[in-house]
């Protein structure tokens, strides 16, 4: 153990005779209250890192390797060549490019030495809707879609996917931007059913409904406005639900793109459920009604 020096007794004393402010030493039994002070907040993406690579030789690496990569968080405002070629490769591999601040690079470093990129990975890989339409087809089953439109809260993504795969819904589509992918949160909050359930990631939502009414599906949005109650309407056939975000709902070029808008009940004082809930009920009716 390395030997411990006590601080100097001071030994002089202030103009108006009484003793000087005594000087907090630091403890060295205690590390921690020697460590710097952090002042980044504590980040939900921080739970990503165990899936998480850092470093810019690292992430170059992971893109030469062909590893899929989920968000790549750059250094807002560093030019350096090295982090634009990471920005330009992960864009061309599909990934989402986020410019990060230092403070938000921080709270998520596992390593402290970041060097201003970190990169997620999904925890489950992601498919085509192709596939999920497959999967029906395989089953011999009319196919049940979920459609996430901008859920960006990783619990709620997670809590529906988790529903998705209890209700035996075929998969769930979720956009590139503004929504919460298959990180570490989303598997854990899904209790495991991000691993069982076909997720397609597309550029657009809009675009992705248009493939589906193509292949025969009807698509039905929730929303606390929608002309006809959940429990007046047919899910027995093709379909794709719907799940807007919290607060905003379904946006409106998605909206548009809906064949009907179906409200659920509400007979209490509350105008409209948790995202994740309302997804629930609605997969549930129509479990009930192929089920009867």
């Amino acid at each position: 153990m390395a030997d411990f020096k006590r601080p100097q007794k001071p030994n002089n004393f202030t103009k108006s005779g009484g003793r000087p402010p005594v000087q907090r030493h630091k403890n060295p039994y205690n590390p921690k209250e020697n460590a710097p002070r952090k002042f980044a907040e504590p980040n939900d993406e921080a739970d990503n890192l165990p899936d998480g690579i850092e470093g810019r030789n690292a992430v170059i690496e992971a893109l030469k390797a062909e590893v899929p990569l989920d968000k790549v968080y750059i250094l807002k405002g560093d030019d350096a060549p090295t982090l634009r070629l990471i920005a330009s490769k992960a864009r061309a591999a599909g990934a989402v490019v986020v410019d990060a601040d230092r403070r938000k690079l921080d709270a998520m470093s596992r390593t402290h030495a970041h060097q201003g990129v970190i990169a997620t990975t999904p925890a489950a890989e992601y498919v085509e809707i192709s596939d999920i339409l497959n999967i029906a087809k395989a089953k011999g089953e009319q196919p049940l879609v979920i459609v996430c439109d901008e859920i960006s809260d990783p619990h709620n993504l997670g809590a529906i996917i988790r529903t998705a795969e209890a209700s035996g819904a075929h998969g769930v589509i979720i956009p590139k931007r503004r929504s919460a992918g298959l990180t570490a949160i989303v598997a854990k909050t899904s209790a495991g059913a991000a691993f069982h359930v076909p997720t397609a990631r597309v550029a657009n939502i809009s675009a992705a409904l248009e493939e589906l009414k193509r292949a025969g599906v009807w698509i039905y949005g929730a929303a606390a406005d929608g002309e006809k109650s959940l429990w007046e309407t047919d899910l027995t056939g093709s379909a794709a639900i719907v799940i807007g975000s919290e607060g905003e709902g379904i946006s409106r070029l998605v909206k548009e793109n809906c064949d009907f808008i179906v409200s659920i009940p509400m007979s209490g004082k509350m105008a409209s459920l948790n995202a994740s809930v309302s997804a629930a009920v609605l997969m549930y009716e129509a479990v009930r009604q192929r089920t009867k």
